[in-house]
């Protein structure tokens, strides 16, 4: 293994792809090096089983937030996608933020560009901008309260009702959170490439061979699907959900990584992840989450690399959104 080293030789393909000697216990080293160098693994539910086996803490976009924004650790190494890591390194800006690919982005954030989202505000003045929290941090700079699914109708429902609002960049959280509060808000035509591939029919086809099952899915589904679903939430919420209910058959609609927990709560259960519409891709899982590894966390750790940078002036801008989201989440115990 080489030496660490800091230049941009190891990061052409977006991450550090060195080769790991095959007799060392990769698990091991890991948890070695992030005792030496004081660091902290968080990792999305969304993640690949491995990699949530081994991180120090795992959950959906606020709890990571939350713990990102808490903790006393001098490295933060993010499982996630991109705005999930610019988001632990604008809470924490004095850390150091690495994500172990670089090139783990996400479709949701892509549908909404700064430029565009800027030119669309102008039509809209005097309204409230609520972001979700997939958004780079450009549109978080933008944006006066950040929210995910775990608290948004929370978000919206502490908003004086005589204010307009803005939500950006997902139109099926909007248009269900706006069914749920009453509130008219003007809603991004955003998507998120995994929840738009769920097969409305093939659920139903599904339906039709467990009829006994429940089906549980995410509020970034198209609303045919939410229609039919037994239960709507976050991942944690969908989580808990079948912790607690009676049933013994989930079907599942929603990124496939969160039933690697469901399963290790309650191992007797069923889930049965949502088929897409195209047969031929695997759509229920997020390219980008799947692209980090335990070989690239490992790599990430020993080199430092890669590591997220926001430039000051953004990062400034970006943290007010984001510290509004989770003073009002801890205000309501969330």
């Amino acid at each position: 293994m080489k030496n660490k080293i800091y230049n941009n030789d190891l990061l052409i393909k977006g991450y550090v792809d060195e080769e790991i000697d095959p007799k060392i216990d990769i698990k091991h080293e890991i948890n070695l090096l992030r005792k030496q160098k004081n660091a902290v693994i968080l990792a999305h539910y969304y993640q690949e089983s491995e990699i949530q086996d081994i991180a120090d803490y795992i959950g959906d976009s606020l709890y990571l937030s939350q713990r990102a924004a808490k903790t006393k650790a001098d490295i933060i190494v993010f499982c996630g996608v991109h705005f999930m890591a610019e988001t632990a390194k604008i809470l924490s800006p004095g850390k150091k933020v690495l994500l172990p690919d670089l090139n783990a982005g996400c479709s949701l954030a892509d549908s909404c560009k700064a430029e565009d989202f800027s030119e669309f505000l102008r039509k809209y003045p005097n309204h409230k901008v609520v972001s979700y929290i997939n958004t780079s941090a450009e549109i978080k700079a933008l944006t006066d309260i950040i929210c995910t699914s775990s608290n948004a109708v929370q978000i919206i429902e502490s908003i004086p009702e005589n204010e307009k609002i803005v939500f950006a960049p997902d139109k099926n959280l909007g248009n269900y959170i706006q069914s749920l509060t009453g509130r008219e808000m003007v809603i991004w035509n955003g998507a998120c490439h995994v929840h738009e591939q769920f097969s409305l029919e093939k659920i139903l086809e599904l339906k039709t061979q467990f009829p006994e099952a429940k089906i549980i899915a995410h509020p970034e589904c198209n609303k045919p699907i939410l229609i039919i679903a037994d239960f709507i939430g976050s991942t944690s919420a969908l989580l808990k959900f079948t912790q607690k209910d009676n049933a013994d058959t989930f079907i599942v609609v929603t990124e496939s990584g969160i039933i690697h927990q469901m399963k290790k709560a309650n191992p007797q259960k069923k889930y049965i992840p949502a088929p897409p519409s195209d047969s031929s891709c695997n759509c229920s899982d997020c390219i980008y989450m799947k692209l980090n590894t335990v070989k690239k966390l490992y790599n990430a750790l020993l080199f430092e690399m890669p590591e997220i940078v926001v430039k000051e002036e953004l990062l400034l801008k970006a943290r007010s959104s984001i510290t509004r989201m989770l003073e009002i989440s801890e205000k309501l115990g969330l």
